[in-house]
């Protein structure tokens, strides 16, 4: 690290970081040999490296992603939510083309199998703080509820709220769009060049590659497990590795075609096919169960919201659930914040956390409802119809339950397979953008290195199903181990961000400074509305 380039030196042009990319792509090869040679070795490390993070660090991550949502919450209701980001007055997409996109970011981990099977994973054996409870209505509404907290505000805002208006700012100022930009509030212009800069962006860019390549793979072995199941088509490596690489094929024509035109149409498309499949699956469950769900669930998750995000009393179901998924939003944190900061320009304060935090976190609630829910109301109706086909295969069982339990099963597979496999690759599409981004000393990332994290990422999860499934999952649990430097990262916008908006709210002329000797804001602003001490 100590070659990195010299401080002052003016950064012009076009030009990739080797630092960043070289050390990210060799650790990612290196993980992936090792996988190759000992599978059982690299699995024990991962899992003993996962056990000491989320025992260390859980408790930070879970307080971290709640003071985050509280502070983007403040700021963004202020007279400070007014503040414009991204030095122009216009957003370049329409509202729901930016939400689209915005969407595509995280949901894909869980779109659908996480949706169906979580909230049956909870309905069947309740958290422990809620051990209490057992089945019924009240037992479906709590286990929704724990989905939403898993899946709701807190993983959105760590990426959709503070660190993109640091991000944004940062690059106002002339600040690369990369995750050292959020270390900019505190190092100030050396962190450019600085050594630790670089850290931040290799261990941001490791983290989001873990966590993309293992889903990746993921993938594969579940498609692969519906096609078999519903169409009779080989569950097999071949099959696997067609799935994988069709993925990658139509998620790097996307990336190369540019955000103004294949990140947009995919997620469009996405929108619109999970909205097929939510009316779909609902109407051919119970639409008055579903509804009665989401709305005994939501006031659970009102009532809930602090005591379940703060739960620590059970540290194995914590590591399984609550500080597995904070650790692995928190590893998405920047290279989510890069993405958003890129789409978001000519956004206020207020739209950008209603926009990248609250409706997202709506819309996977709403997610959830439909696919868990329809789920709990079948268990309810027939006991093991679903728990049973999940306690024996795991995530793609469950989703492949409903499908099944629901008239006409084939072409509501057939549907769940297209709207999964176009979240997938929206979301590879984005994080290989996003990645390229901060592996480029300035300017937007060549077509070559956009290219090169998408085809990387796809041939790596092909490479990690030769092992079968452990090498994938080893990859996917090692998200939540990089997650602790990147919290690190991602802690200083907690007061960076309210800093960095209240001036520009005095740039903008939405608050006032009285000069020496002036009389009070009060006295000052009188009538306005918009006087604000800052200084």
């Amino acid at each position: 690290m100590s070659s990195a380039p010299r401080t002052g030196v003016p950064e012009t042009g076009r030009r990739p970081d080797l630092w960043v990319l070289g050390v990210s792509g060799a650790l990612l090869i290196t993980f992936v040999l090792a996988a190759l040679v000992a599978p059982t070795r690299v699995g024990a490390a991962v899992d003993t490296a996962f056990a000491w993070s989320a025992r260390w660090f859980g408790a930070y991550w879970q307080v971290l992603l709640l003071g985050t949502l509280a502070v983007a919450a403040v700021l963004a209701f202020s007279r400070y939510g007014r503040v414009r980001m991204g030095g122009t007055d216009t957003p370049g997409f329409s509202w729901f083309r930016w939400v689209a996109m915005v969407l595509t970011t995280l949901l894909a981990a869980g779109g659908v199998f996480w949706a169906a099977a979580e909230p049956l994973a909870h309905y069947v054996d309740p958290p422990p703080q809620y051990a209490q409870v057992e089945g019924g209505m009240e037992g479906a509404a709590l286990a929704l509820a724990q989905s939403f907290v898993h899946w709701g505000f807190p993983a959105w805002a760590i990426g959709g709220s503070l660190a993109t208006l640091v991000m944004m700012r940062g690059v106002e100022k002339g600040m690369p769009l990369r995750p050292r930009t959020l270390l900019w509030p505190i190092m100030g212009e050396r962190v450019r060049t600085h050594w630790i800069g670089t850290v931040a962006d290799i261990s941001c860019v490791v983290a989001v590659v873990a966590g993309t390549v293992g889903p990746i793979g993921f993938l594969g072995l579940q498609m692969s497990y519906i096609g078999g199941e519903m169409f009779g088509v080989g569950s097999g490596f071949g099959t696997q590795v067609a799935i994988i690489v069709g993925l990658t094929v139509v998620a790097t024509i996307s990336v190369l075609s540019g955000l103004d035109r294949g990140i947009q149409l995919l997620s469009r498309i996405n929108v619109w096919a999970a909205l097929i499949l939510i009316v779909c699956v609902v109407g051919l469950s119970s639409l008055p169960y579903v509804v009665d769900l989401f709305l005994q669930a939501s006031a659970v998750h009102v009532r809930e919201f602090v005591p379940m995000t703060l739960f620590r009393g059970d540290e194995q179901w914590l590591g399984y659930w609550t500080v597995f998924f904070f650790g692995w939003f928190i590893g998405y944190g920047p290279i989510m914040a890069i993405f958003i900061a890129r789409i978001s320009k000519g956004r206020t304060v207020r739209q950008i956390f209603v926009g990248a935090t609250v409706l997202p976190a709506v819309v996977t609630s709403v997610w959830f409802t439909a696919l868990g829910g329809s789920g709990l109301w079948l268990e309810q109706n027939d006991p093991g119809v679903v728990s049973g086909p999940y306690a024996e295969d795991g995530l793609p069982a469950a989703a492949l339950a409903i499908v099944q339990a629901l008239p006409l099963s084939t072409v509501l597979a057939l549907v769940m397979v297209v709207v999964t496999l176009i979240f997938f690759a929206a979301t590879l599409d984005a994080m290989s953008y996003s990645i390229s981004s901060a592996s480029m000393r300035s300017g937007e990332p060549f077509a070559w290195v956009r290219a090169f994290w998408c085809v990387g990422m796809g041939a790596a999860a092909i490479v990690l199903l030769t092992v079968g499934d452990n090498g994938v999952q080893a990859l996917q649990s090692f998200i939540v181990v990089t997650a602790v430097p990147v919290g690190l990262i991602l802690l200083p916008a907690l007061w960076s961000a309210p800093r960095l908006v209240r001036e520009m709210a005095v740039e903008q002329g939405i608050v006032t400074v009285p000069g020496p000797g002036s009389a009070t804001d009060a006295e000052t602003t009188a009538g306005t509305g918009t006087g604000v001490r800052v200084g």
